[in-house]
C-alpha cells in the first residue's frame, strides 16, 4: 500500500498549499496549482492508495472553502476508483 503524507501545517496562502500538494504527490513542475489541476493529476498520475492529511487545524479560517474543495476532490477520487474497478483509495485527516 502506497501512502502519501500531506502536511499543511502552517500554510499561510493557497499557493503554499498547492506547492505542498505538488511535492507530496510528486506531481510535475507544470502542476497548475489549482483544484482542477489537482483533480486531473490525482485521477491520472497518483498511484497512492492512501493520503494522510496533517495540520489542517493550523490553517487560517479563510481556507475553510479550499479545504472543503480538497476533501470533495478526494471523495470524488474514491468514487472514481470504485466505478472503474481500480484499487481502493482512502484518505484521513489527523493532527499528528
Amino acid at each position: 500500500m502506497k501512502t502519501i503524507e500531506l502536511d499543511l501545517t502552517g500554510c499561510t496562502y493557497l499557493d503554499e498549499i498547492h506547492e505542498r500538494i505538488r511535492t507530496a504527490f510528486d506531481f510535475p513542475e507544470w502542476y497548475g496549482k489549482n483544484w482542477d489541476a489537482f483533480w486531473d493529476l490525482l485521477r491520472s498520475e497518483c498511484d497512492a492508495d492512501m493520503v494522510i492529511i496533517k495540520g489542517e487545524s493550523t490553517l487560517p479560517k479563510d481556507f475553510a472553502d479550499s479545504l472543503k474543495t480538497m476533501h470533495r476532490i478526494l471523495d470524488d477520487n474514491i468514487e472514481f476508483r470504485k466505478s472503474y474497478g481500480f484499487a481502493p483509495f482512502i484518505y484521513s485527516i489527523t493532527e499528528k
